[in-house]
């Protein structure tokens, strides 16, 4: 596969972080929100694959997300955004270090079979044939099953890549069984066993290339790490008298600890914590059983923590 990067030559990428982001897909348009959110400003030309920051020493690079761990691990590459399960697959775990879940991306690699069929767990698929476009990790996990119920080289299971339509194969007589990344109901079928649940991740060489780049790899992983707590965390504020601060505390430790405040009135203190967005409804109400009053809850934009 080739990658149009006819717009800068060898000599403008020297010297700059080279960082890969997913060029399309379930990714892209989240890593377009991260890096807005980390402020790495570009103006990326149309069918270009490579352009540089305006206000940073980075060159983006966008390359399919299955690419991306080679391109870091053995590659030039200083940071990437791809997903944990195209590490695996790639057998780039050794080659790159994973800085961060993003919390995006999220979904399960699961083995599916026709859900009228005969087939009702995954061993039952032992020794038949599955098609998938993930073949390292299928023929590993089924390898694993294979081994356990000591079946011969003759008897192993089958795996087969096929790069689209995997959902087809099974009405069309290419496979028992499938793995994918989606619940296929559509196409009659269903999940009877998890390969893996998988995530974008930020990731990095394991062997640095480019030393003198460590400050700003540094500055843009805790810039991203930022991003993505905003995105998880709110902040809760709220007055409880000293009497029940203690219980207060317990239902807001907030991520290292909160911030409590002396009030003018006595015996009553201000409290500011982080909570967990998902939770903030629950911590409220929580709050407002053990006395607390003035709770207020108030978005993130960008942190560092």
């Amino acid at each position: 596969m080739s990658y149009n990067v006819r717009s800068l030559d060898a000599e403008s990428l020297d010297g700059r972080l080279l960082f890969a982001i997913p060029k399309k897909g379930r990714l892209h348009d989240k890593c377009l929100s991260l890096l807005a959110g980390a402020d790495i400003q570009f103006r990326r030309h149309n069918r270009l694959d490579v352009c540089v920051s305006l206000n940073h020493n980075i060159a983006l690079v966008f390359l399919p997300a299955s690419d991306i761990p080679s391109f870091v691990g053995k590659g030039d590459v200083d940071l990437g955004i791809t997903g944990h399960d195209v590490i695996l697959e790639a057998e780039m775990q050794d080659l790159v270090v994973e800085e961060l879940r993003l919390g995006f991306g999220k979904c399960s690699l699961q083995v599916q079979v026709p859900e009228a069929g005969s087939i009702k767990k995954v061993e039952d698929l032992a020794g038949k044939r599955v098609v998938t476009s993930f073949n390292v990790l299928s023929a590993q996990y089924f390898k694993e099953i294979d081994d356990r119920l000591n079946l011969q080289d003759d008897q192993k299971t089958k795996i087969d890549y096929v790069g689209g339509s995997v959902e087809a194969a099974c009405a069309l007589g290419l496979a028992d069984g499938i793995e994918s990344g989606d619940t296929m109901r559509a196409a009659g079928l269903h999940a009877i066993a998890t390969v893996l649940d998988t995530e974008a991740v930020l990731i990095r060489s394991s062997t640095p290339k480019h030393p003198h780049l460590k400050s700003l790899i540094d500055l843009i992983t805790k810039r991203i790490s930022g991003v993505i707590a905003a995105s998880k965390y709110v902040i809760c504020q709220y007055n409880i008298s000293r009497d029940n601060l203690a219980a207060a505390l317990q239902i807001t430790p907030g991520r290292r600890a909160p911030t409590v405040s002396r009030l003018e009135e006595e015996n009553w203190v201000a409290v500011s914590s982080m909570v967990e967005k998902k939770k903030s409804a629950t911590v409220m109400d929580e709050l407002v059983a053990i006395g607390a009053e003035d709770v207020l809850i108030f978005n993130l934009d960008n942190c560092r923590v």
